[in-house]
């Protein structure tokens, strides 16, 4: 059983005494502290500025509706330098409060609106503590327990002009020596799902504020009224662009919970499958940036490689865009005949097609304007926002969860983490770029080292039986028939687990509480953390930076508002 960690234990015990902590270890090795409500902000602010847990990656929070301190408040912490995580937990009563940790991180912003939103917890101090995925006219708390999953409120109202960013800029009047205006949602560079409201000096943003949520399916309400194998399609649709990536860190919790390592084979098809889809995802960013910035021709030829990505998918599944292709356990089935050669190919037409774009894309004189210098975030910002995976990587912060924490045998692959130096628009598509090119090195490696064997454990509590065993024995058909009907079924606990999707971070914290369903599946999307500092970013630049800004933050509005 691993132990929590002593001498974090001392350094606090010293600090703050004992009184105000309980110290636990998961039995997945998850180490847990759970505080007071009145000792949370110093304890937040020492684990941030003495013991090294320097990003706030999620805030969260759990309903436990009979018991007398209803609600609990959940940090999830992660120390970059010992590549440690660590959740610290307090309890509240419903109308009770804690106070905020925006202090603290400029990244707790959004994730305490969430929790407030979802299930009514009150964050002293808090600047703006404001609805922020629910319409306004939207009553009550849906990830409540009490809620019902089909109460739908419909909204026939559009709120004006108002601003929700930095505390310099809150308030909703309007300042007459400025120009208000509206970006989104029907603009075609906010893609339909993101409205920016600003304040014009001219061309030059005093203000502005993102206003989201136009997406919002209510994706962990879903889970938590799904048997387990029933949320993989719903993760199938957070990041759409790069589904597999979805699955992959959805059934890697779920795994880790049950205690189950799945089979070399499945691990090495989820690294292919990954990277192909780190790969598409790029080419949206990399594409739909450049349409934004007027350069139609980049975007239809970087299409034609993603069809090629399909087409693969196509054959291995028969679905294009949501796959839902791999299982708790391993993968839905094993890859047809010549499948691993047609990936290889692939590779070699994706290389020459890199070159192509970086021709027309980053050697363009006119991109090169548009994006180099522009609206740049430092290596410290970028923390404190908590951002991850490519826009923290080009502000000059090497991390990787591949490197850092690595899983599915990353640590075998050779390749390399590319790393900005200035955090500016050309940075990110820099990064963006040669990590295209560092996939098809893993791609290439994993597919020439491909494991045989199975590519699914054989649990009967946790995998169907095949087909042939169904329709061809009696032990394969009640096998069957007992899981659908009794569902899979972890132990009691909770778990936190990520992965490296194509945007960062993807997280999520699961508590099973024995049943079919999760008690509580949260979602950390990577572009939540990194959308919100949109505001703080874009100020004081042109209107046309701002367009350009958020697509090179390549936000995705399923992954964004669940």
């Amino acid at each position: 059983m691993i132990q929590f960690p002593e001498v974090l234990k001392n350094d606090l015990s010293v600090k703050f005494g004992t009184n105000d902590f309980k110290f636990l270890t998961t039995p997945v090795g998850d180490h847990v502290i759970e505080v007071t409500k009145e000792t949370t902000p110093a304890l937040l602010r020492y684990l941030k500025e003495y013991a090294g847990f320097n990003f706030l990656m999620d805030v969260c929070g759990v309903d436990f509706p009979n018991r007398e301190k209803r609600f609990d408040v959940v940090y999830h912490l992660f120390n970059m330098k010992e590549r440690s995580r660590l959740r610290v937990k307090a309890q509240l009563a419903d109308g009770e409060a804690v106070a905020t940790a925006t202090t603290i991180w400029k990244g707790a912003d959004w994730f305490e609106r969430e929790a407030f939103d979802m299930f009514g917890i009150i964050f002293s101090g808090h600047p703006n503590l404001r609805k922020i995925l629910t319409h306004h006219q939207f009553v009550g708390h849906p990830l409540r327990k009490d809620y019902e999953a089909d109460a739908q409120q419909h909204c026939d109202s559009v709120l004006p002009i108002h601003f929700d960013n930095t505390p310099d800029q809150r308030g909703d009047a309007l300042d007459n020596r400025f120009v208000p205006i509206n970006i989104g949602p029907s603009h075609p560079a906010m893609h339909g799902t993101l409205r920016v409201m600003a304040e014009l000096d001219g061309e030059t943003i005093v203000r502005a504020s993102a206003e989201i949520g136009y997406l919002h399916r209510c994706f962990e309400k879903m889970a938590e009224t799904h048997p387990y194998n029933q949320v993989i399609p719903y993760t199938d649709r957070l990041n759409y662009c790069s589904a597999p990536m979805n699955n992959v860190g959805y059934c890697k919790t779920v795994e880790r919970l049950l205690g189950v390592e799945v089979p070399a084979r499945a691990q090495a098809m989820r690294v292919v499958l990954c990277e192909l889809s780190r790969i598409i995802d790029h080419v949206v960013s990399v594409g739909t940036g450049g349409v934004d910035l007027g350069a139609l021709t980049a975007f239809f030829h970087l299409f034609t490689y993603r069809e090629k990505v399909y087409n693969l998918f196509e054959k291995l599944c028969g679905a294009r865009l949501t796959v839902a292709m791999t299982r708790v356990g391993g993968m839905a089935q094993d890859a047809p005949e010549g499948w691993f050669d047609g990936v290889l190919q692939f590779c070699n037409e994706m290389s020459d097609g890199i070159d192509e774009i970086s021709k027309l894309m980053l050697g363009n004189k006119i991109f090169i304007k548009r994006t180099q210098g522009v609206c740049p975030v430092s290596k410290e910002d970028a923390i404190d926002w908590g951002y991850t995976g490519p826009l923290l990587r080009a502000s000059g912060v090497n991390l990787d969860l591949r490197k850092s924490n690595p899983y599915y045998g990353y640590d075998q692959y050779d390749f390399d983490i590319p790393i900005g130096a200035n955090g500016d628009i050309y940075d990110r598509y820099l990064v963006r770029i040669e990590e295209m090119r560092q996939s098809i090195r893993i791609i290439r490696q994993a597919v020439k080292s491909m494991p045989t064997g199975d590519y699914t454990i054989r649990d009967k509590g946790i995998v169907l039986p095949e087909k042939k065993d169904v329709y061809g024995n009696i032990e394969g058909l009640m096998n069957h028939f007992m899981l659908v009907i009794k569902g899979l079924r972890p132990p009691p606990g909770e778990v936190y687990d990520a992965t490296e999707a194509a945007n960062g971070e993807l997280g999520f914290y699961l508590i099973s509480d024995g049943s079919a369903n999760p008690y509580r599946l949260k979602c950390r999307p990577p572009c939540f953390a990194i959308y919100q500092s949109f505001p703080s970013v874009v100020k004081g630049a042109m209107l046309a930076d701002a367009i350009a800004t958020v697509a090179s933050m390549n936000v995705i509005a399923g992954e964004l508002d669940r």
